[in-house]
């Protein structure tokens, strides 16, 4: 039987003062008793001799200091785990809410893990086909790889996480594959529409769901992102499965860190965040990749929104620092109707050559893709030379890059929400968009690969 305190000595909104206690442990869960029996629970965040600070996960109502009991359980929070995980849906602390059977645990385990040792990981190489082609192609995700979306308020985010979430394979192994999709402080909207389209798509067959919600307690946001990734270590490493991992709203993850933060009265680092946030962030984000020796995988996409569409917040600027590389979200491209808004140019996957070429997609893969964004990129600029000296300015060589940009923008990266492109059908579109273009100008693609894959009827590849 666990020891119970009455020593509360004070009570300051979610947060709990016990004296006189003994052997207490860091983020030690712990049971409060009110006076009419209910139980409510919390985690320690500080421990100073016999003095305990405690986070509630529910409210204080009900509480005081005269009163209320605390009983600590000896142990860190944790999750029940077994192989019927799959398909279920759990609130943020790891309790069932789609009205089936408790889960029935093999194990539990301990959330807070531990990074993947840098002496036992084994290097990200195979591709992960999500069916889009501005991933697929020009920013391509490697199993293993932690690869986040930099998004803003008002941009369609949340609709690409449910494609990824449902449309993301390994090609040409006939592997178990799941997902574990992470959801803090979204709203009731934004969690109906997960649920429903998981569950719609029947993608919910081999998904783990775990939503927080905006009215939630602030400590169980924190606690949401890690109770992911041990479900999604217990699938990767002990069940044998390619675990892909999507989190959804990391900034509001982390204004949850900076709420805690200021509660304990803990001095403020840039924007008022607290500056241990890089630490806590690469805790999360180091939890993606591959053992040696292990057949298994974690792949990490986590989401974030850029306050006021800046890109040097905290928030992503940490992230940029420990993820390999961004996806990045347009809002220009947004207002002109396309679907998914990923700006190619200044998105980046730092692992992309490791996942493409003959043995991963195809032969032609790097050149097409380097020549897609040669080409894309000389095409911007003729469009913005063309808005300062008019298109008069331009030769005629300029107007078809100018072109190609329109189309590489409407054909390529614009496509469907339930558009689910194989990697070779988006090759090709990379090579029917290119058909047009003088073959002087195409420097990056080798001149077999042109003979090879450039379409033979030209007027075929014009047709927009």
């Amino acid at each position: 039987m666990n020891k119970e305190y009455l020593n509360v000595t004070s009570i300051a909104g979610p947060l709990l003062l016990v004296e006189g206690t003994k052997d207490i442990k860091y983020g030690e869960m712990a049971e409060i008793l009110t006076k009419t029996g209910e139980v409510r629970r919390g985690q320690v965040l500080e421990v100073h001799n016999d003095k305990v600070l405690l986070q509630l996960f529910e409210g204080p109502i009900g509480l005081n200091t005269t009163q209320s009991r605390v009983r600590f359980k000896g142990r860190g929070m944790e999750l029940p785990v077994s192989i019927d995980i799959l398909g279920r849906i759990f609130d943020g602390l790891g309790h069932p809410i789609d009205k089936a059977a408790e889960i029935i645990p093999e194990k539990k385990v301990d959330i807070n893990g531990s990074a993947i040792n840098p002496y036992a990981r084994d290097f990200p190489m195979e591709f992960i086909q999500t069916g889009i082609s501005a991933i697929d192609a020009m920013n391509t995700l490697v199993r293993g790889q932690k690869l986040p979306i930099f998004s803003a308020t008002g941009l369609p985010h949340n609709m690409l996480a449910a494609q990824i979430a449902r449309q993301a394979k390994i090609l040409g192994k006939d592997e178990k594959f799941a997902v574990v999709f992470g959801a803090m402080g979204i709203t009731y909207e934004e969690a109906a529409y997960f649920i429903e389209d998981f569950k719609k798509t029947g993608a919910i067959e081999r998904a783990v769901l775990f939503i927080n919600l905006a009215d939630d307690p602030t400590i169980e946001r924190i606690a949401t992102p890690r109770m992911a990734l041990s479900c999604a270590e217990y699938l990767a490493y002990e069940k044998d499965m390619h675990v892909l991992v999507i989190l959804t709203n990391m900034t509001n993850y982390c204004d949850a860190l900076r709420e805690i933060s200021a509660a304990r009265k803990e001095i403020p680092g840039r924007r008022g965040y607290p500056g241990y946030m890089y630490t806590d962030l690469s805790t999360i984000y180091e939890r993606a990749g591959r053992i040696k020796g292990r057949k298994g995988s974690i792949t990490q996409i986590p989401i974030l929104t850029m306050p006021e569409d800046d890109k040097t917040h905290p928030v992503p600027d940490l992230t940029g620092y420990i993820t390999e590389g961004q996806i990045i979200l347009s809002r220009d491209l947004l207002r002109s109707g396309i679907y998914p808004p990923i700006d190619v140019l200044p998105s980046l996957s730092r692992l992309k050559q490791k996942g493409i070429g003959s043995e991963h997609t195809r032969e032609d893969h790097a050149g097409v893709t380097n020549q897609l964004f040669a080409a894309y990129a000389r095409g911007k600029e003729a469009k913005e030379l063309a808005i300062i000296l008019g298109e008069a300015s331009l030769t005629e060589t300029d107007k078809l890059f100018v072109k190609f940009t329109d189309r590489f923008e409407k054909e390529f990266v614009g496509q469907g929400v339930s558009d689910d492109r194989s990697i070779i059908e988006t090759l090709n579109l990379g090579w029917q968009l290119l058909a047009p273009l003088p073959k002087g100008e195409l420097k990056r693609v080798k001149p077999e690969e042109i003979k090879k894959y450039m379409p033979k009827d030209l007027k075929a590849a014009e047709l927009s």
